[in-house]
C-alpha cells in the first residue's frame, strides 16, 4: 500500500514535530512547511491528499492559505488547527477554505488521527468516483456513436415480467457486427 501524502503547515517547529509524532504509526508520508507560501510550493510539486494548517501564522493566515488551497488544489482535503478558539475565525476559515474539520490546540491525538484517516478515505473515494464517472462518460459516448452508426442497436424490448427480449440475429450478422465493433473500438 502506497503511503498517502499529508502536509502540515505551522509556523512553530515544535507543533510540526508533535503532529509528526502523532502520525508516526500511520501509513502517511508527511511533508511540512512553516508558512503558507512554502505549503503552496509543496502542493504544486506533490500530490497531497490532506493539509493540516495552523490559523495564526505570519504573512498569510491559515484561512487565507486554505482558501488558496481550495481554489488551486480543490481535491485536497483541508483541516485547520488553531490555538485561538475564535468562533469568527473558525466560521471565516470554513467558509473561505471549505474546511473539512476544525481543531483547537492542544488537540486530541486519537480524534485528530481518526479525522485525518477519514479525510484520506474521503479523498480516495472521491478520486475513485471521478475515475468511474470518466469511464461512464466514455461508455455513454461510445453508445451514442454506436446508435448513430447502427440505429436502434441500443434500444431494448422487455416482456411482461421485465426481462429483456433478445431478437434472433443470424450468427453471420452477429459475427460481422462484433468484428466491426472490435476493429473500431478495440477489445
Amino acid at each position: 500500500m502506497t503511503p498517502s501524502n499529508i502536509l502540515i503547515v505551522d509556523d512553530e517547529p515544535r507543533v510540526i514535530s508533535a503532529l509528526k509524532r502523532s502520525f508516526a504509526e500511520e501509513p502517511y508520508y508527511i511533508y511540512s512547511a512553516e508558512n503558507g507560501k512554502e505549503g503552496l510550493a509543496l502542493l504544486s510539486t506533490h500530490k497531497i491528499k490532506v493539509v493540516l494548517s495552523d490559523e495564526m501564522m505570519p504573512g498569510m493566515s491559515g484561512a487565507e492559505f486554505l482558501a488558496k488551497v481550495s481554489s488551486q488544489f480543490p481535491k485536497t482535503i483541508k483541516i485547520m488547527l488553531t490555538g485561538h478558539a475564535d468562533l469568527g475565525a473558525a466560521i471565516n476559515a470554513i467558509n473561505r477554505g471549505e474546511i473539512y474539520r476544525f481543531f483547537t490546540k492542544p488537540w486530541d491525538d486519537f480524534e485528530l488521527r481518526f479525522s485525518v484517516r477519514s479525510a484520506v478515505d474521503k479523498y480516495d473515494l472521491e478520486e475513485e468516483n471521478r475515475r468511474l464517472l470518466s469511464i461512464i462518460k466514455e461508455q455513454a459516448l461510445n453508445l451514442k456513436l454506436l446508435e448513430k452508426e447502427y440505429p436502434g442497436i441500443t434500444q431494448l424490448e422487455y416482456d411482461e415480467k421485465g426481462r429483456i427480449i433478445i431478437q434472433d440475429v443470424p450468427d453471420k450478422e452477429l459475427e460481422r457486427i462484433m468484428a466491426e465493433l472490435e476493429k473500431k473500438y478495440g477489445k
